[in-house]
């Protein structure tokens, strides 16, 4: 069993900056692949970013973060990152972080790829 807590969210102007963290739990959090998905009211959730597990070597981005977005990851604090920039109105959402085990360079971009999910965190970007 794997337990994810999301924090970090608050409210920011459109064209700041946010990071949010995901604290899982257990002993082998490297061999997690892990992703963050996103939900607005009245809008299915959608994918945002993936990294695979071990040394996150390889990463995964929606369109519509590419560029904005950085997901990282630190083994040793068993946690996982989604350093948010450049922020607009349309990035306000829950933003869920999800975890599964998977073998090494695998990214899962699929919500039903993954196992474990957090309780989300809201993301609110002003004009």
């Amino acid at each position: 069993q794997v337990q994810l807590v999301e924090s970090g969210g608050e409210l920011v102007q459109a064209g700041g900056s946010l990071r949010l963290s995901c604290a899982a739990s257990g002993r082998t959090f490297s061999n997690y692949a892990m992703g963050w998905f996103r939900q607005s009211p009245g809008k299915e959730r959608e994918f945002v970013a993936a990294i695979s597990s071990w040394s996150g070597s390889n990463t995964y981005y929606a369109d519509s973060v590419r560029g904005r977005f950085i997901i990282s990851r630190e083994n040793g604090k068993n946690t996982v990152y989604l350093q948010m920039n450049s922020l607009k109105p349309e990035d306000t959402a829950v933003y869920y972080c999800a975890a599964d085990r998977r073998l090494v360079g695998v990214v899962v971009t699929t919500e039903t790829g993954y196992t474990y999910w957090g309780q989300g965190i809201q993301v609110t970007v002003s004009s």
